[in-house]
């Protein structure tokens, strides 16, 4: 699996990104500035990590998804390379076509920075073979638009294709209420485009892969993809 992580201005999760890829491809993923205009030969998958990319001035991700790089990356999964995109970098794949919706300002307004548990929607795909189906993961989640909306003819097409690649759960992997941090439609967390290679997710499981730091339940996710290919 040979990966590239994109760094805009204003990124601050690559070194997370970088370290996850590495603990499970055992190799070093190349470092992609935004203003390049292609991504290395014989790339595999293609990160977009999470930050602040230009401040998050006009919409969070607008610019960056319109960055000179974003043009290689939907070309990449045009071809059917996997690209993921955690938190700014989810922002960013619906900014920049590769993924519906938007995420909005949080339901109460405010950043919200804590740990989160998510229920595996399905794992048929190549991101999330090493969990359950129905498994709740515990991860990180830190954003103040983290807040996932569609229209209905959307959702009712992520829901009976089964694109939703997991949601906002408590710990026994109950859906709604409380549960539910910042109001996405459906408690929806992440989605899958509709070849199942291009995930977006609000949560962080770059930061869950090392007890020392509080769990492991994010390593599946990168060991799934690093197996994919």
């Amino acid at each position: 699996m040979r990966a590239a992580v994109i760094t805009f201005p204003g990124s601050n999760r690559e070194g997370d990104a970088a370290r996850a890829l590495k603990q499970a491809t055992g190799r070093d993923p190349v470092a992609v500035w935004h203003a390049d205009t292609a991504l290395p030969d014989h790339t595999d998958l293609v990160v977009l990590p999470g930050g602040f990319s230009h401040g998050d001035y006009l919409r969070c991700g607008a610019i960056a998804g319109r960055a000179p790089i974003m043009d290689a990356v939907r070309a990449h999964a045009a071809r059917g390379g996997y690209v993921l995109g955690v938190c700014n970098g989810f922002q960013i794949l619906c900014e920049g076509g590769l993924l519906p919706g938007v995420l909005l300002r949080n339901r109460d307004l405010r950043f919200i920075c804590k740990m989160q548990h998510l229920r595996v929607e399905r794992n048929d795909t190549d991101f999330t073979r090493r969990y359950r189906k129905g498994q709740a993961i515990e991860v990180a989640i830190a954003h103040g638009e983290g807040n996932y909306e569609c229209d209905d003819a959307t959702l009712e097409r992520l829901e009976g294709e089964h694109l939703v690649a997991f949601r906002y759960c408590d710990a026994n992997g109950l859906v709604g209420g409380a549960a539910n941090p910042n109001g996405s439609r459906n408690s929806i967390a992440g989605i899958y485009s509709d070849n199942l290679r291009c995930l977006g997710m609000m949560p962080h499981p770059e930061n869950l892969i090392d007890p020392l730091v509080g769990g492991t339940d994010g390593r599946g996710l990168f060991e799934s993809i690093a197996s994919a290919a």
